[in-house]
């Protein structure tokens, strides 16, 4: 095969390559960041002092009522 075909197909895959790992690295970040809301969620309510029923209350209330 022609030399300057095969550089550009191991670019290719070479560049193949580098996007599956940063997609890898991104879904990884973002779950990191998912965990890290639920936890400041987690603790806010906890320091809150409100019960679980309280707290059902306050959410409907604050989406209108709805669910």
């Amino acid at each position: 095969m022609n030399p300057r075909i095969e550089r550009i197909d191991r670019e290719i895959a070479d560049t193949t390559n580098k996007i599956e790992k940063l997609q890898a690295k991104r879904q990884e970040l973002q779950k990191r960041r998912a965990e890290a809301e639920n936890t400041e969620i987690i603790d806010t309510v906890r320091g809150s002092n409100i019960s679980l029923a309280d707290l059902a209350v306050l959410l409907k209330q604050k989406n209108g009522g709805t669910q």
